[in-house]
């Protein structure tokens, strides 16, 4: 009798632990599953922004954007990006005058290209012959224009976007999902989109489904959230971008 009745004790304590340790998994367990989905869509984020802004760069120059990201890894490696160096400024006295930025350019265009003709001068570099427009072209110093300059210049695409982040060996890194194992951003293009006033606006979407970057931790947490996210009619996941309106290319965290 004390045997069958310290054995019902024993296996009492016993379902005790189990349950307690179920009770104490099923707080623990969603929390930690969340704390990891934040720290992990932080650099989920951070490489779709990268992404974004190889795409509006991409867009910008060809006016489309592309879905095939080998291509899109090319252009920044191969691509020039052109930049407008600035020094000086028009002031208001200048622009209430009608001088713009554009007939600025081409008063100094129209000097530069004179002083360059004339054989008896000679210019080590642009500082020279800015240098000298300045202070002998009638044109530049009627409208005021010494000490105003505007150079287009040739940068490399990956420094000049993303500011020595990334270089020709690191930059394939932007188009892969963090914590995927390997797997690409999911892109779709719609360069043909045409706006209510018939005006055509490409669009594009890049996407990390939460399967992605959030399967190898539990499963029924993971089921859940996708489920959740569907039932609000939300993407389960993290993009840039929408396919079917333009958006800004804004991200679904944003």
């Amino acid at each position: 009798m004390k045997a069958t009745r310290a054995i019902v004790v024993c296996t009492l304590a016993v379902a005790a632990v189990v349950m307690t340790v179920f009770c104490v998994q099923s707080v623990t367990t969603p929390i930690k599953f969340e704390e990891t989905r934040a720290q992990r869509e932080v650099a989920v984020i951070k490489n779709l922004v990268d992404l974004r802004t190889a795409e509006v760069e991409f867009n910008h120059q060809k006016g489309v954007f592309t879905a095939n990201l080998d291509s899109l890894l090319l252009f920044l490696k191969t691509a020039p990006k052109k930049e407008v160096m600035k020094e000086g400024s028009l002031t208001d006295k200048q622009l209430e005058a009608g001088l713009t930025e554009a007939k600025a350019v081409k008063i100094l265009d129209a000097a530069k290209k004179k002083a360059l003709k004339n054989k008896k001068l000679t210019f080590e570099n642009n500082d020279e012959l800015y240098a000298y427009i300045w202070e002998n072209d009638a044109d530049v110093k009627k409208n005021g224009l010494s000490g105003f300059r505007r150079d287009t210049i040739e940068l490399n695409m990956i420094q000049s976007l993303y500011k020595g982040q990334f270089d020709e060996t690191t930059i394939d890194g932007i188009v892969l999902i963090p914590f995927s194992d390997g797997k690409r951003f999911e892109v779709e293009v719609n360069n043909d989109y045409k706006t209510s006033q018939g005006i055509r606006v490409p669009i594009f979407e890049a996407r990390a489904p939460f399967s992605t970057y959030l399967g190898d931790l539990n499963e029924q947490e993971l089921v859940n959230l996708i489920d959740r996210e569907e039932k609000l009619e939300h993407y389960a996941g993290l993009k840039v971008g929408d396919i079917y309106a333009p958006n800004n290319n804004a991200g679904n965290w944003e």
